[in-house]
Protein backbone atom coordinates (compact mmCIF):
# COMPACT_ATOMS: atom_id res chain seq x y z
CA UNK A 1 0.00 0.00 0.00
CA UNK A 2 1.39 3.49 -0.75
CA UNK A 3 1.55 6.88 1.16
CA UNK A 4 -1.85 7.43 -0.91
CA UNK A 5 -4.36 4.06 -1.31
CA UNK A 6 -6.46 4.71 1.94
CA UNK A 7 -6.36 0.35 2.03
CA UNK A 8 -9.33 -1.81 2.47
CA UNK A 9 -11.94 0.15 3.48
CA UNK A 10 -12.04 4.12 4.38
CA UNK A 11 -14.18 7.00 5.64
CA UNK A 12 -13.91 10.47 3.87
CA UNK A 13 -14.38 13.08 5.69
CA UNK A 14 -15.32 16.57 4.29
CA UNK A 15 -14.09 19.20 6.70
CA UNK A 16 -15.99 21.90 4.32
CA UNK A 17 -19.47 20.15 5.44
CA UNK A 18 -18.44 20.04 8.63
CA UNK A 19 -18.37 23.73 8.55
CA UNK A 20 -21.19 24.28 6.54
CA UNK A 21 -23.53 22.43 9.01
CA UNK A 22 -22.08 24.13 11.79
CA UNK A 23 -22.75 27.65 10.43
CA UNK A 24 -26.18 26.14 9.44
CA UNK A 25 -27.12 25.13 13.06
CA UNK A 26 -26.04 28.85 13.97
CA UNK A 27 -28.61 29.90 11.62
CA UNK A 28 -31.31 27.55 13.23
CA UNK A 29 -30.28 28.60 16.51
CA UNK A 30 -31.87 32.01 18.60
CA UNK A 31 -29.70 35.74 18.06
CA UNK A 32 -26.38 35.84 20.47
CA UNK A 33 -26.26 31.58 21.39
CA UNK A 34 -22.87 30.01 20.49
CA UNK A 35 -21.78 26.66 19.68
CA UNK A 36 -21.05 24.33 21.97
CA UNK A 37 -19.47 21.39 19.63
CA UNK A 38 -19.96 17.68 20.28
CA UNK A 39 -17.03 15.74 19.63
CA UNK A 40 -17.41 12.83 21.75
CA UNK A 41 -17.12 9.04 20.39
CA UNK A 42 -14.26 9.97 18.23
CA UNK A 43 -16.21 12.87 16.71
CA UNK A 44 -18.84 10.22 16.05
CA UNK A 45 -16.85 8.55 14.18
CA UNK A 46 -15.56 10.71 12.02
CA UNK A 47 -12.24 11.70 14.45
CA UNK A 48 -12.35 13.84 17.07
CA UNK A 49 -9.16 15.39 16.54
CA UNK A 50 -9.57 16.38 12.81
CA UNK A 51 -12.95 17.41 13.62
CA UNK A 52 -12.12 20.13 16.67
CA UNK A 53 -9.42 21.61 14.38
CA UNK A 54 -11.50 22.10 11.35
CA UNK A 55 -14.41 23.65 13.68
CA UNK A 56 -12.01 25.83 15.52
CA UNK A 57 -13.25 28.76 14.19
CA UNK A 58 -17.13 27.94 14.69
CA UNK A 59 -17.10 26.70 18.38
CA UNK A 60 -16.53 28.52 20.95
CA UNK A 61 -16.81 25.34 23.08
CA UNK A 62 -16.29 21.49 23.00
CA UNK A 63 -18.16 18.80 24.42
CA UNK A 64 -16.50 15.59 25.04
CA UNK A 65 -18.17 12.41 27.03
CA UNK A 66 -14.86 11.68 29.43
CA UNK A 67 -11.68 12.97 30.89
CA UNK A 68 -9.42 11.05 28.10
CA UNK A 69 -11.75 12.75 25.13
CA UNK A 70 -10.99 15.33 26.96
CA UNK A 71 -7.40 14.95 26.80
CA UNK A 72 -7.39 14.40 23.39
CA UNK A 73 -9.67 17.47 22.76
CA UNK A 74 -7.02 19.78 24.46
CA UNK A 75 -4.33 18.55 22.56
CA UNK A 76 -6.31 19.83 19.31
CA UNK A 77 -7.30 23.00 20.16
CA UNK A 78 -7.22 25.41 23.30
CA UNK A 79 -11.24 26.11 23.51
CA UNK A 80 -13.31 25.46 26.50
CA UNK A 81 -14.03 21.88 27.03
CA UNK A 82 -17.39 20.46 28.53
CA UNK A 83 -17.24 17.09 30.04
CA UNK A 84 -20.67 15.93 29.10
CA UNK A 85 -20.73 12.53 31.60
CA UNK A 86 -20.23 12.37 34.99
CA UNK A 87 -16.71 11.79 36.19
CA UNK A 88 -15.65 9.03 38.19
CA UNK A 89 -14.34 9.78 41.83
CA UNK A 90 -10.64 8.93 40.94
CA UNK A 91 -10.41 11.45 37.66
CA UNK A 92 -11.75 14.43 39.54
CA UNK A 93 -8.55 15.78 40.68
CA UNK A 94 -6.89 15.48 36.74
CA UNK A 95 -9.82 17.30 35.77
CA UNK A 96 -9.76 20.47 37.76
CA UNK A 97 -5.87 20.35 36.75
CA UNK A 98 -6.80 20.41 33.02
CA UNK A 99 -9.35 22.75 33.89
CA UNK A 100 -12.22 21.19 31.94
CA UNK A 101 -15.88 21.60 32.77
CA UNK A 102 -17.44 18.80 34.51
CA UNK A 103 -21.01 17.80 34.96
CA UNK A 104 -22.42 17.64 37.81
CA UNK A 105 -25.54 15.76 38.99
CA UNK A 106 -25.75 16.58 42.92
CA UNK A 107 -24.41 19.55 45.73
CA UNK A 108 -22.32 16.52 47.25
CA UNK A 109 -21.00 15.52 43.68
CA UNK A 110 -19.67 19.41 43.46
CA UNK A 111 -18.39 19.57 47.21
CA UNK A 112 -15.63 17.18 45.57
CA UNK A 113 -14.66 19.33 43.17
CA UNK A 114 -14.40 21.99 45.83
CA UNK A 115 -12.10 19.69 48.21
CA UNK A 116 -9.70 18.42 45.03
CA UNK A 117 -9.36 22.05 43.71
CA UNK A 118 -6.28 23.94 43.48
CA UNK A 119 -5.76 28.07 42.44
CA UNK A 120 -7.94 28.65 39.72
CA UNK A 121 -11.43 28.05 40.80
CA UNK A 122 -13.14 24.56 39.21
CA UNK A 123 -15.98 25.54 36.36
CA UNK A 124 -18.89 23.34 37.14
CA UNK A 125 -21.83 22.17 34.87
CA UNK A 126 -24.87 22.07 36.72
CA UNK A 127 -27.29 19.66 35.09
CA UNK A 128 -30.87 19.35 35.79
CA UNK A 129 -32.79 16.10 35.66
CA UNK A 130 -35.84 17.69 33.71
CA UNK A 131 -36.68 14.20 32.32
CA UNK A 132 -33.95 12.56 30.52
CA UNK A 133 -33.32 10.05 34.19
CA UNK A 134 -29.56 9.54 33.53
CA UNK A 135 -27.92 11.96 34.75
CA UNK A 136 -27.98 15.55 36.69
CA UNK A 137 -29.51 17.10 39.75
CA UNK A 138 -33.10 16.10 40.28
CA UNK A 139 -35.67 18.78 39.29
CA UNK A 140 -37.16 19.11 42.40
CA UNK A 141 -33.98 19.69 44.70
CA UNK A 142 -32.53 21.74 41.97
CA UNK A 143 -32.84 25.35 43.19
CA UNK A 144 -31.45 24.47 46.83
CA UNK A 145 -28.24 22.04 45.19
CA UNK A 146 -27.28 25.06 43.04
CA UNK A 147 -27.75 27.61 46.14
CA UNK A 148 -25.41 25.53 47.82
CA UNK A 149 -23.07 25.06 44.87
CA UNK A 150 -22.54 28.56 44.71
CA UNK A 151 -22.01 29.30 48.37
CA UNK A 152 -18.96 26.77 48.14
CA UNK A 153 -15.23 27.70 47.92
CA UNK A 154 -12.99 27.02 44.84
CA UNK A 155 -15.74 26.42 42.25
CA UNK A 156 -17.97 28.45 39.82
CA UNK A 157 -21.00 27.61 38.22
CA UNK A 158 -20.13 27.97 34.21
CA UNK A 159 -23.68 26.57 33.13
CA UNK A 160 -27.29 25.40 33.99
CA UNK A 161 -28.00 22.91 31.67
CA UNK A 162 -31.01 20.38 30.62
CA UNK A 163 -31.12 17.15 28.48
CA UNK A 164 -34.04 16.38 25.99
CA UNK A 165 -34.64 12.62 25.86
CA UNK A 166 -37.59 12.90 23.04
CA UNK A 167 -36.62 16.29 20.71
CA UNK A 168 -36.73 13.86 17.86
CA UNK A 169 -40.05 12.67 18.22
CA UNK A 170 -42.47 14.09 20.65
CA UNK A 171 -42.40 17.38 20.30
CA UNK A 172 -45.40 17.97 22.64
CA UNK A 173 -43.23 16.57 25.93
CA UNK A 174 -40.56 18.41 24.72
CA UNK A 175 -42.22 21.80 24.44
CA UNK A 176 -43.38 21.15 28.38
CA UNK A 177 -40.25 19.78 29.27
CA UNK A 178 -38.92 23.49 27.89
CA UNK A 179 -41.48 25.41 29.69
CA UNK A 180 -40.42 23.82 32.95
CA UNK A 181 -36.97 23.99 32.44
CA UNK A 182 -37.62 27.52 31.84
CA UNK A 183 -39.86 28.10 35.12
CA UNK A 184 -37.60 26.65 36.87
CA UNK A 185 -34.26 28.83 35.30
CA UNK A 186 -36.29 31.74 36.40
CA UNK A 187 -36.24 31.36 39.62
CA UNK A 188 -33.01 29.92 40.40
CA UNK A 189 -31.68 33.13 38.24
CA UNK A 190 -33.67 35.07 40.63
CA UNK A 191 -32.34 33.33 43.72
CA UNK A 192 -28.66 32.66 42.14
CA UNK A 193 -27.49 35.78 40.92
CA UNK A 194 -24.48 35.20 38.11
CA UNK A 195 -23.18 35.70 34.73
CA UNK A 196 -23.55 31.30 34.47
CA UNK A 197 -24.26 30.14 30.66
CA UNK A 198 -27.63 28.27 30.27
CA UNK A 199 -28.08 25.36 27.26
CA UNK A 200 -30.40 22.73 26.66
CA UNK A 201 -30.87 21.86 22.96
CA UNK A 202 -29.57 18.94 21.02
CA UNK A 203 -29.40 18.89 17.23
CA UNK A 204 -33.26 18.02 16.98
CA UNK A 205 -34.03 20.74 19.40
CA UNK A 206 -31.70 22.88 17.23
CA UNK A 207 -33.94 22.04 14.72
CA UNK A 208 -37.74 21.88 16.06
CA UNK A 209 -37.01 24.39 19.20
CA UNK A 210 -34.16 27.09 17.89
CA UNK A 211 -35.63 29.75 19.56
CA UNK A 212 -34.97 27.96 23.06
CA UNK A 213 -31.12 28.61 22.35
CA UNK A 214 -30.02 30.44 25.70
CA UNK A 215 -26.74 31.01 25.33
CA UNK A 216 -25.55 27.94 23.93
CA UNK A 217 -27.08 24.79 21.06
CA UNK A 218 -25.12 21.82 21.95
CA UNK A 219 -24.98 20.55 18.01
CA UNK A 220 -24.26 17.02 17.83
CA UNK A 221 -25.55 14.73 14.67
CA UNK A 222 -26.03 17.60 12.49
CA UNK A 223 -22.82 18.93 12.76
CA UNK A 224 -21.75 15.71 10.65
CA UNK A 225 -24.94 16.36 8.09
CA UNK A 226 -27.55 13.87 9.67
CA UNK A 227 -30.72 15.77 10.93
CA UNK A 228 -32.16 13.79 13.56
CA UNK A 229 -35.81 15.35 12.02
CA UNK A 230 -35.74 13.67 8.75
CA UNK A 231 -37.85 16.47 6.62
CA UNK A 232 -35.11 18.79 7.31
CA UNK A 233 -32.17 16.64 5.88
CA UNK A 234 -32.05 19.23 3.07
CA UNK A 235 -30.87 22.00 5.64
CA UNK A 236 -27.10 19.83 6.19
CA UNK A 237 -24.60 18.20 3.73
CA UNK A 238 -23.38 14.73 4.84
CA UNK A 239 -19.52 14.84 6.10
CA UNK A 240 -18.68 10.75 5.63
CA UNK A 241 -18.43 8.29 2.53
CA UNK A 242 -17.67 5.31 3.68
CA UNK A 243 -16.44 2.80 1.03
CA UNK A 244 -14.83 -0.18 0.44
CA UNK A 245 -12.95 -2.37 -2.10
CA UNK A 246 -13.36 -5.31 -3.65
CA UNK A 247 -11.23 -8.06 -2.63
CA UNK A 248 -12.84 -11.06 -5.26
CA UNK A 249 -15.23 -11.64 -7.48
CA UNK A 250 -16.20 -15.02 -8.09
CA UNK A 251 -18.19 -16.91 -10.54
CA UNK A 252 -20.88 -19.24 -8.17
CA UNK A 253 -23.70 -22.02 -9.74
CA UNK A 254 -27.14 -22.04 -8.33
CA UNK A 255 -28.22 -23.07 -5.61
CA UNK A 256 -24.79 -22.47 -3.72
CA UNK A 257 -25.30 -21.47 0.02
CA UNK A 258 -23.11 -18.07 0.90
CA UNK A 259 -21.58 -17.19 4.54
CA UNK A 260 -22.60 -18.30 8.04
CA UNK A 261 -25.61 -20.05 8.65
CA UNK A 262 -26.33 -20.67 5.09
CA UNK A 263 -29.20 -17.94 4.93
CA UNK A 264 -28.88 -17.05 1.17
CA UNK A 265 -28.40 -19.63 -1.75
CA UNK A 266 -28.23 -18.39 -5.21
CA UNK A 267 -31.01 -18.56 -8.00
CA UNK A 268 -29.15 -18.47 -10.60
CA UNK A 269 -25.45 -18.73 -11.50
CA UNK A 270 -24.42 -15.43 -9.92
CA UNK A 271 -21.34 -12.81 -9.64
CA UNK A 272 -20.54 -12.14 -6.03
CA UNK A 273 -18.45 -9.92 -4.48
CA UNK A 274 -16.48 -10.02 -1.59
CA UNK A 275 -16.19 -6.75 0.14
CA UNK A 276 -12.74 -5.79 2.70
CA UNK A 277 -15.39 -4.42 5.35
CA UNK A 278 -17.27 -6.60 7.54
CA UNK A 279 -18.82 -5.85 11.24
CA UNK A 280 -15.57 -5.38 12.79
CA UNK A 281 -14.99 -2.24 10.51
CA UNK A 282 -18.47 -0.94 11.50
CA UNK A 283 -21.02 -2.54 8.73
CA UNK A 284 -23.37 -3.95 11.62
CA UNK A 285 -24.37 -7.59 10.98
CA UNK A 286 -28.03 -6.76 11.82
CA UNK A 287 -28.34 -5.39 8.59
CA UNK A 288 -27.97 -9.04 7.03
CA UNK A 289 -31.01 -10.44 5.36
CA UNK A 290 -32.84 -7.49 4.86
CA UNK A 291 -32.48 -5.71 1.91
CA UNK A 292 -29.63 -3.57 2.79
CA UNK A 293 -27.20 -2.58 -0.36
CA UNK A 294 -24.22 -1.38 -1.20
CA UNK A 295 -23.31 1.11 -3.96
CA UNK A 296 -21.09 -0.52 -6.90
CA UNK A 297 -20.12 1.18 -10.25
CA UNK A 298 -23.06 3.63 -9.20
CA UNK A 299 -25.88 0.74 -9.38
CA UNK A 300 -27.27 -0.61 -6.06
CA UNK A 301 -26.26 -4.32 -5.26
CA UNK A 302 -28.21 -6.43 -2.58
CA UNK A 303 -25.51 -7.75 0.90
CA UNK A 304 -25.95 -11.35 0.52
CA UNK A 305 -25.59 -13.62 3.41
CA UNK A 306 -24.94 -12.29 6.65
CA UNK A 307 -21.81 -9.74 6.98
CA UNK A 308 -18.83 -11.48 8.69
CA UNK A 309 -16.07 -9.55 10.96
CA UNK A 310 -14.17 -8.88 7.64
CA UNK A 311 -15.85 -9.89 4.81
CA UNK A 312 -19.34 -8.49 3.05
CA UNK A 313 -20.52 -10.49 0.25
CA UNK A 314 -22.49 -8.33 -2.73
CA UNK A 315 -24.34 -9.68 -5.85
CA UNK A 316 -22.98 -7.96 -8.48
CA UNK A 317 -24.76 -10.56 -11.52
CA UNK A 318 -25.88 -7.44 -13.20
CA UNK A 319 -23.21 -5.04 -13.23
CA UNK A 320 -21.04 -5.48 -16.14
CA UNK A 321 -17.43 -5.27 -15.45
CA UNK A 322 -16.92 -5.26 -12.02
CA UNK A 323 -13.45 -6.52 -10.86
CA UNK A 324 -11.27 -7.13 -7.57
CA UNK A 325 -10.06 -3.23 -6.30
CA UNK A 326 -13.19 -1.76 -7.50
CA UNK A 327 -14.38 0.99 -4.90
CA UNK A 328 -17.84 0.75 -3.16
CA UNK A 329 -19.69 3.26 -1.48
CA UNK A 330 -21.23 1.30 2.21
CA UNK A 331 -22.91 5.16 2.77
CA UNK A 332 -22.42 8.07 0.73
CA UNK A 333 -23.48 9.16 -3.03
CA UNK A 334 -21.94 7.25 -6.52
CA UNK A 335 -23.54 8.51 -9.46
CA UNK A 336 -27.28 8.86 -8.96
CA UNK A 337 -27.60 6.73 -6.04
CA UNK A 338 -27.07 7.47 -2.06
CA UNK A 339 -26.84 4.92 0.66
CA UNK A 340 -27.67 7.53 3.77
CA UNK A 341 -26.60 6.77 7.04
CA UNK A 342 -30.61 6.65 8.33
CA UNK A 343 -31.00 3.63 5.84
CA UNK A 344 -27.74 1.52 7.29
CA UNK A 345 -29.80 2.12 10.38
CA UNK A 346 -33.35 1.24 9.30
CA UNK A 347 -31.69 -2.03 7.76
CA UNK A 348 -29.81 -2.60 11.09
CA UNK A 349 -32.77 -1.60 13.56
CA UNK A 350 -31.14 1.09 15.21
CA UNK A 351 -29.97 4.76 14.53
CA UNK A 352 -27.29 7.01 12.79
CA UNK A 353 -25.47 7.51 15.95
CA UNK A 354 -24.54 4.00 16.80
CA UNK A 355 -23.96 3.66 12.77
CA UNK A 356 -20.94 6.01 13.07
CA UNK A 357 -20.06 5.61 16.09
CA UNK A 358 -19.30 2.10 15.42
CA UNK A 359 -16.90 2.36 12.39
CA UNK A 360 -14.20 0.95 14.12
CA UNK A 361 -10.36 1.49 14.17
CA UNK A 362 -9.28 -0.25 11.03
CA UNK A 363 -11.08 2.33 8.96
CA UNK A 364 -8.98 4.60 8.04
CA UNK A 365 -9.92 8.25 7.65
CA UNK A 366 -9.47 10.58 4.77
CA UNK A 367 -9.87 14.09 4.94
CA UNK A 368 -10.82 15.92 2.09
Amino acid sequence: MNNTDPGRCWAEINLDALRHNAATARKLAGPGASLLAVIKANGYGHGLTAVAQALASEAELFGVANLKEGIEARSAVPHPVLIMGPALPSERAEITRHGFIPSISSAEEALEFSRVATGTPVQLNCKIDTGMGRMGIIEAEALPAIKAIAAMPNVAIHSVSTHLPSADDDAAYTGEQLSRFATLLARIRSEVPGAYAVHALPSAGVISFGDASYDFIRAGLMLYGVSPIREQQRLLRPAMTLKARIALVRELAAGTSVSYGRTFTTRRRSRIATLSIGYADGLLRSISGRDAAVLVRGQRCPIVGRVTMDLTNVDVTDVAGVEAGDEVVVIGRQGDEEITAFEIADKAGTIPWEVFTGIGSRVTRVYV
